[in-house]
């Protein structure tokens, strides 16, 4: 049995060269390469086939998060150029809420240039619709990685989502080496992105079209969709010899009654788009559980920890765990519920409710690779070795796999 805290990250490397990583998406989102992994076996074919690899009876779980603006760039008058980028929100901690505010609002964020911004104000004007704003950014608490930012603004008919979609930029990953494009604000985006949270994009929907999905609804294959918002450490590389040194960052997810119900319908088994489908719904078991195992709900009933489903002992039924957490949203009359995970999906978790896995091609040492490694094994290193050898291309704006869990 693996001893999943004392892993290597180095066993989980591979040469990627720079001109293997895809800067731009093709020009059709569907016709990217698709991969496809199962029992050991290893083919290709075009995304838009993919209903050829698919049954009748799955269900596929979508991530609706839509990718925001998060980039906001101030001058002081100096002439030194601030970054804030906007992580989460913190008053209100509510994204929606946080969206809708009309004069202040608080977010947790990483600011680029720190050391040019240790006291002060930095501001802004800009134009929403035909009349001026004036923007303020105030510093607030600091920790390791982060800092809280106030900020404030004097038109209070304009909404925080309305500044950003005028001066944000969006922020596409790092390891892309250039700048955000006008053409990014589209193909950064799923076609079905609507609930705006995140702060990058849930890769594997990029692939799809929406003729794409008309063909998965024709031949009665079941779609539904929660919503997690990416946030900033998925790019965090792990840079601690062995994982049970690396923390894993916590991310917000919302899930719908009705996809609870729709996952019991299908025997709790779930072809997931994406690694943040994965967490979410893995997380999902162990919200159950949390419900059967105590009689009074707090915050904790609706957090995952990082390590929680390597020791968990109980031998409790998929379906008992989620009929759990249907019931408790049925009896309260709600239609969805929030909830944090800090889940880490690596080799020797033992997968609840994801069968089949859609995404794309992952970085050397990543958290990402651990939880494909998780799904397939060993077998990983066949499957990325193909890839290289025949022409795919990687990471975010990359092609993509279909892998069936061994």
């Amino acid at each position: 049995m693996t001893d999943t805290k004392s892993i290597q990250i180095s066993d989980y490397d591979y040469n990627l060269p720079d001109e293997r990583i895809a800067k731009f998406p093709v020009g059709k989102r569907d016709d990217s390469k698709l991969l496809l992994y199962a029992d050991g076996n290893i083919g290709e074919d075009v995304f838009h086939n993919l209903t050829d690899h698919l049954n009748a009876d799955d269900l596929m779980v979508f991530n609706n998060t839509k990718v925001i603006q998060a980039r906001l760039y101030f001058r002081k008058p100096t002439g030194a150029l601030i970054e804030v980028f906007l992580l989460e929100p913190l008053l209100p901690s509510d994204y929606e809420q946080a969206f809708q505010t009309r004069s202040q609002c608080t977010w947790q964020c990483i600011v680029g240039n720190l050391k040019k911004w240790k006291t002060g104000q930095l501001t802004r004007e800009l134009t929403v619709g035909d009349s001026p704003l004036h923007l303020t950014a105030d510093r607030g608490d600091q920790n390791a990685t982060s800092i809280n930012v106030e900020f404030t603004w004097d038109r209070p008919d304009v909404s925080f989502a309305e500044i950003i979609d005028a001066i944000g930029e969006l922020p596409i990953p790092p390891y892309l080496n250039r700048a955000t494009q006008e053409s990014d604000k589209t193909t950064y985006q799923t076609v079905y992105s609507r609930i705006k949270g995140s702060v990058a994009a849930p890769t594997a929907g990029l692939h799809f079209t929406q003729q794409l999905l008309a063909v998965i609804d024709s031949k009665g294959i079941s779609r539904t969709e929660i919503t997690l918002h990416v946030g900033a450490g998925t790019f965090k590389p792990v840079k601690s010899q062995t994982i049970s040194g690396h923390d894993m960052h916590t991310e917000h997810f919302c899930v719908t009654r009705q996809t609870i119900a729709q996952l019991l319908e299908h025997h709790c088994q779930a072809v997931a788009v994406g690694t943040t489908s994965v967490r979410t719904l893995e997380s999902l078991y162990y919200i159950g559980l949390h419900l059967l195992q105590s009689s009074k709900v707090s915050d904790s009933t609706f957090h995952v920890g990082q390590w929680e489903p390597y020791s968990t002992t109980d031998n409790i039924p998929v379906q008992q765990s989620l009929e759990a957490l249907y019931d408790y949203l049925k009896e309260n009359d709600l239609t969805q519920f929030n909830a944090t995970t800090q889940i880490i999906i690596a080799p020797g978790y033992k997968f609840k409710i994801v069968d089949r896995l859609i995404t794309n091609f992952h970085q050397p040492q990543s958290t990402l690779l651990l939880l494909v490694s998780a799904l397939i094994g060993d077998d990983w290193r066949q499957v990325y070795q193909y890839a290289l050898d025949n022409g795919f291309r990687f990471l975010s704006y990359g092609d993509s796999s279909l892998l069936k869990k061994k």
